[in-house]
């Protein structure tokens, strides 16, 4: 007999679901090799190694998910801020919390009898609506609410399915309506903001990210198409992000927290970062993010993650997802990064994990009411001597019904001693899109296996495919004898942290599939892969004969863990990291951009001029393919109109070798060259190199060749330079992750068989490494070329020397220069307040130029350099230098914040000019717009 579970009660409530509507996957883990070929050593060696690539950043270790303890206690590096006021002082938050969401908590319903507006609380997203709540009812913070209204639904008197109408069209009168109602609701989760929709786009930006977007987070590839609705589809979604963007501006106040949820508004943060440049943005993606040979699928790809890294913290519930994340950025934008940031366009961009949870008391509370005890008595007695296994799960393709239904298959397969004993309760709530096949495949393989293995009186599986009442449904879990969840793709499933609850006294086990969101969460749990069916039989199996001291044991880490990562936590943790990240990357170190109105008044009073500039990633881009970095025809016209004029002297100071100078540059008599970082030089007029490594001892290149071929072998796309007085290993073209962990390697290895046995020195270059001998470098030849030129002026030296250079091997050229003047002020450490710290680098810079030295580094503002001023980059200079020569007006580039391509603020310089007199102020905290990127 097959009883139903409507004898549990008939209550119509709403049934608690996953994190978002779509919004849940989880990735396959990572694969260990031990092979150093391999991409994924790689990545997994990425976090040991980070603290030797990158010994000046101050970031904390990368956080993974949260790691459970038999305290239940979860590790974390920052220190977490209940109160806006305790935020870093450098920083000025408000305490109000902008949450833009895809829909509004609550579904705006049509009455069709009487055109009336009501408002029904949404399905789906407890978790979410709970943080929600929590930032309401918070004595110190503020929650706004900032979402779409949601389709339109229609009510009548004769059922009509609850189908959503596209019909139903608002005027300017019930729409105001309906902003009433929802401030009528504003006691649950806040002051709300509709956004309200053209009637054309009510569904076609949807299509865009459940039918694009979703699918390849949740490693779904669709079939190829000739793309003309899918740019419909986009302009959709674009037009979507933008409403929210202008809302969100309306109502913005400055310290506002902007906290974007998911992947309906990846643009978002980037179009407010174009509005707000200096706002406080964290975005938290619910659903998964898939490996970066699946995303890259996507034709928007680029623009995508563009949008996200306009955020300062992106966060995601799996460090897995993480991990994809950054390597998207990497592999597809081209941007450095490490295990817990990306260096985007300037930006220093948070990437971090923190798994949101559930609100336990509410649960717990909840679970065990007087109604849920009847109900959890009711279910024992209708099956008094049979286990129960429960799943519940969305009817979609990656919640793995299927592979559950195979799997239970397989166990009464393998267990026929469980035939009559057993009974999986399986209750699937209807998704959105359209799933009849996956209906009809999943009523045929239930109704096959209960023809195989069950009788008059006995079905093994009973399956409710609807929404059930929230008192059900928690009676089902703590009714249970096992729970079972084999997504095979999933975000964060809170049926799994409900289930712990809800087993608080009974001390079911869970069985979980290892692709869940939870997984890392709960590494207590007993995990699985949902494909192998034989391997999930045999593990029902033991868990239904498991001792219960076991099962209590395992329960009692299950909980403390659950309960110590509550959505509230997930909240604060949120809040506080993006509030830290914040304070320690975006506003620090940041260097000045360069005061083009200085430059031009000290160029030209100056007797003598010396032009000191880097050629790669400095007067030309970086490329791939380093042959490739040829001269522009606007860089030749530049350099031909410094030279004409007798004052000044133009040095380029390469890693390059002399043959490339020569070829590209040599033409130009009047230009001095020093070639391998100091090796070779060829001075103004002259066309003899010389050779200042001519009696070093070389010996060591064969040891060096060998260990280069090495690493080249074992390197796809990397390959050796041989210069003369230099071996340079390039792995620009190699994947990135594999490239910079080999790079490392081979560092580590050349360090280790050659500093110690010759006088060598190991240099870090971009994407390259290089072995040279130790006593040339640029910044012996800055000081010979200022000695020289000098000689015979006032100082010892030219009035005016302009030094440029983009990465490490350029740092002792900014010492030699920056050394030739001691200004009153200079900033003293990381213990300093940062606005203090800045606008004192401000004006040492400002003193140096007035002395006529310009150390400037090519790049963004907040790289570590020991340069006073920057250019964003090789663009920017060529801008400079024109208006030297004459050939820009200063009014058409002076400026003292620079704006990239996406109309972002790349710096922040704390130091205003008056170009008409020279005057120089350094602002108090309240002008220096340094909040943000």
């Amino acid at each position: 007999m097959t009883p139903a579970l409507g004898a549990l009660g008939e209550e119509a409530a709403s049934f608690p679901d996953t994190v978002s509507d779509k919004a849940a996957i989880s990735l396959m883990p990572s694969v260990d090799s031990s092979a150093p070929r391999s991409i994924e050593e790689a990545q997994e060696h990425r976090l040991s190694l980070d603290a030797e690539v990158d010994p000046l950043d101050d970031s904390p270790p990368p956080t993974s998910a949260p790691s459970s303890s038999s305290s239940g206690t979860t590790a974390n590096p920052y220190p977490l801020i209940y109160n806006p006021k305790d935020s870093p002082s450098n920083l000025h938050v408000s305490g109000r919390v902008i949450n833009a969401l895809s829909q509004m908590p609550h579904a705006v319903v049509y009455n069709t009898d009487d055109k009336t507006f009501d408002l029904r609380h949404r399905r789906g997203n407890s978790a979410l609506y709970s943080a929600l709540s929590f930032l309401k009812n918070h004595e110190h913070w503020e929650s706004l609410i900032v979402a779409w209204t949601g389709e339109i639904e229609t009510k009548a008197t004769v059922a009509l399915d609850n189908i959503h109408q596209d019909n139903v069209d608002i005027s300017a009168e019930d729409a105001k309506l309906i902003e009433q109602k929802y401030r009528e609701r504003e006691t649950e989760y806040g002051e709300t903001h509709p956004i309200w929709l053209l009637g054309q786009d009510q569904f076609r930006w949807r299509e865009y990210a459940e039918k694009i977007i979703w699918p390849i987070l949740h490693y779904i590839q669709g079939e190829p198409t000739d793309g003309i609705q899918e740019q419909q589809w986009w302009r959709s979604y674009l037009a979507f992000n933008e409403a929210y963007a202008n809302r969100i501006i309306d109502i913005y106040k400055p310290g506002d927290i902007i906290w974007i949820h998911d992947y309906y508004l990846l643009l978002l943060p980037q179009l407010l970062r174009m509005k707000l440049p200096n706002a406080y943005i964290g975005s938290f993606l619910h659903s998964p993010f898939s490996s970066s040979e699946y995303f890259r699928v996507i034709p928007k790809r680029k623009e995508l993650l563009e949008g996200m890294l306009g955020a300062n913290l992106v966060a995601t519930q799996s460090y897995a997802f993480s991990r994809h994340f950054i390597s998207a950025c990497t592999r597809l934008l081209n941007l450095e990064s490490r295990p817990n940031y990306i260096s985007a366009y300037g930006v220093h961009v948070s990437v971090d994990t923190i798994p949101i949870g559930i609100d336990t008391e509410a649960v717990e509370r909840d679970a065990f009411s007087p109604i849920v005890d009847k109900k959890v008595s009711a279910l024992r007695s209708l099956y008094p001597s049979m286990k129960l296994i429960i799943g519940r799960d969305r009817l979609d393709s990656v919640r793995g019904v299927v592979q559950k239904l195979y799997a239970f298959e397989m166990f009464l397969n393998l267990y026929p001693e469980w035939i009559g004993k057993v009974v999986l309760i399986q209750v699937t709530s209807p998704a959105y899109a359209n799933t009849d096949k996956m209906e009809e495949k999943i009523a045929e393989m239930i109704s096959h296996i209960n023809g195989t293995y069950g009788s008059l009186d006995y079905s093994p599986i009973q399956h409710y495919p609807r929404h059930v009442a929230r008192d059900e449904y928690f009676a089902l879990l703590r009714g249970a004898d096992l729970g079972l969840i084999t997504s095979v793709r999933d975000g964060m499933n809170t049926t799994s942290l409900e289930f712990v609850i809800c087993q608080k006294f009974k001390n079911s086990p869970l069985i979980l599939s290892e692709f869940t969101g939870t997984a890392g969460l709960l590494v207590d749990a007993v995990q699985v892969n949902p494909w192998d069916s034989v391997g999930v039989a045999q593990t029902i199996n033991q868990c239904l004969l498991q001792s219960p001291e076991r099962n209590a044991v395992v329960q009692d880490h299950l909980y403390k863990t659950v309960t110590s990562n509550t959505v509230h936590d997930w909240v604060v943790r949120f809040l506080s990291r993006l509030i830290h990240n914040l304070s320690r990357h975006d506003q620090s170190h940041m260097t000045p951009t360069l005061d083009r109105a200085l430059l031009l008044q000290q160029y030209q009073k100056a007797e003598k001029r010396l032009f000191l500039f880097d050629y790669d990633g400095t007067l030309t881009p970086i490329v791939r393919e380093p042959s490739a970095a040829i001269p522009s025809a606007r860089l030749y016209k530049t350099l031909e109109l410094l030279t004409s004029d007798p004052r000044n002297h133009v040095w380029i100071i390469s890693g390059r070798d002399s043959e490339f100078l020569d070829k590209w540059l040599g033409h130009n008599k009047a230009i001095g060259f020093s070639a391998e970082h100091g090796c070779f030089f060829k001075n103004e007029g002259s066309s003899e190199w010389v050779n200042l490594a001519e009696q070093v001892d070389m010996s060591w290149r064969n040891d060096a060749r060998a260990i280069f071929d090495y690493f080249t072998e074992r390197t796809q796309g990397s390959h050796v330079e041989v210069k003369q007085a230099a071996l340079t290993w390039h792995y620009r073209r190699a994947d990135p992750e594999l490239g910079q962990f080999q790079a490392q390697a081979l560092k580590a290895q050349l360090e280790k068989q050659l500093v110690s046995k010759y006088d060598v020195e190991v240099m870090e270059g971009k994407a390259n490494i290089e072995v040279r001998p130790r006593q040339f470098n640029k910044g012996e030849i800055v000081k010979r070329l200022v000695r020289e030129i000098g000689e015979g002026l006032d100082g010892g030296r030219p009035g005016f020397v302009y030094c440029l250079g983009d990465d490490k091997t350029d740092e002792d050229m900014f010492t030699v220069v920056s050394g030739l003047s001691t200004p009153s002020v200079e900033p003293s450490g990381d213990n300093e307040e940062v606005s203090e710290s800045n606008a004192k680098a401000a004006k040492a810079a400002y003193e140096r130029g007035l002395d006529g030295l310009f150390p400037v580094t090519v790049g963004p503002a907040n790289k570590r350099t020991g340069a006073a001023w920057h250019l964003i980059d090789p663009e920017a200079v060529l801008d400079t230098l024109a208006v030297l020569t004459g050939e820009i007006p200063l009014e058409e580039v002076v400026g003292l914040v620079d704006i990239d391509e996406r109309g972002r603020s790349v710096s922040s310089a704390g130091l205003s000019l008056n170009a008409s007199n020279g005057a120089h102020t350094v602002p108090g905290s309240e002008d220096l717009s340094m909040d943000g990127p």
